[in-house]
């Protein structure tokens, strides 16, 4: 007869901590330590002194049992997060992460990113579609995902602006992306969502401005196609850089080839930018970022 086999033991829950702070001595030795006298067990960590601008980056990925919980932790972490000075975050490692996708006419970056989310590969819960145009209202739909549409002009700029920020309480959103959203935010939201707000263009920029810049780098000759993920600040298209995606092209393509070629990479570098944010893998630093991919 055989033994019965004892239940397997639940698992423990999962964290990650991240935190920015001054650089000195014993910051690793006070999270690990402040980690062990609570009875957590550390599965994962990585950290980054920049000798440029004196600050320490760390994320930590740690397992803790019952009866603990994300807001005791935090609670019991305010002391040392003090004590030196950190910009400090802790959250639980797998609750999805709720964000909103923006989009105008170009819809390659928005169903690129639907799908990556419908199949698990993005760890988020999208709340919302929001364009300033209804092309893409049944495509968002048919993932269940609601639609808002918010016409812009230049007298309902703000209005516009007002009613995503409402959006953005209400479902409490944490990531905005601009899936190839192609309105210019006011510096003022920028300041509201800042560190919460993903872009993507093609890599061209400054180079190749205005209308249709894929067939302006075609008549250049261009030999690379690329494209870049970033946050959204005030300064357009200048805010810390999270991912850039290129791809080498032959005297051969034509105009459409690299528009082809330039969704293609618009979409790898965005899905990997909103991986890593939903995963609290990137740390602002300045005008840079640190990623611990």
């Amino acid at each position: 007869m055989n033994e019965q086999s004892a239940p397997a033991a639940a698992p423990a829950d999962q964290y990650v901590l991240t935190l920015s702070c001054p650089d000195k001595k014993g910051i690793v030795h006070a999270v690990s330590s402040y980690l062990f006298m609570t009875g957590c067990n550390i599965e994962d960590s990585q950290q980054f002194g920049d000798h440029d601008t004196g600050l320490f980056f760390m994320r930590v990925h740690f397992s803790a049992d019952a009866p603990l919980t994300v807001e005791k932790l935090r609670a019991s972490f305010a002391a040392i997060g003090d004590s030196f000075h950190m910009d400090w975050q802790l959250n639980q490692a797998d609750e999805k992460m709720r964000i909103v996708l923006m989009v105008s006419k170009f819809g390659h970056c928005l169903n690129d990113l639907l799908f990556r989310a419908s199949i698990g590969a993005l760890p988020v819960e999208i709340s919302a579609v929001v364009s300033n145009h209804t092309d893409f209202q049944e495509l968002a739909g048919s993932y269940n995902i609601p639609f808002h549409h918010i016409p812009v002009t230049k007298e309902n700029k703000a209005q516009a602006e007002a009613r995503l920020l409402e959006i953005v309480r209400e479902q409490n959103v944490e990531l905005v992306v601009l899936a190839r959203y192609m309105q210019v935010l006011s510096d003022d939201l920028c300041k509201q969502l800042s560190g919460r707000i993903i872009n993507i263009h093609h890599s061209f920029l400054p180079s190749f401005k205005g209308a249709k810049p894929y067939h302006q780098a075609h008549a250049r000759g261009v030999k690379l196609i690329g494209a870049t993920a970033h946050y959204v600040t005030a300064d357009l298209d200048e805010g810390p850089i999270i991912e850039q995606e290129v791809e080498r092209v032959g005297h051969g393509v034509t105009p459409d080839q690299l528009v082809a070629i330039g969704r293609d990479v618009e979409c790898q570098a965005l899905a990997r930018a909103v991986k890593w944010h939903a995963e609290r893998r990137i740390l602002l630093n300045g005008r840079r970022t640190v990623i611990f991919a």
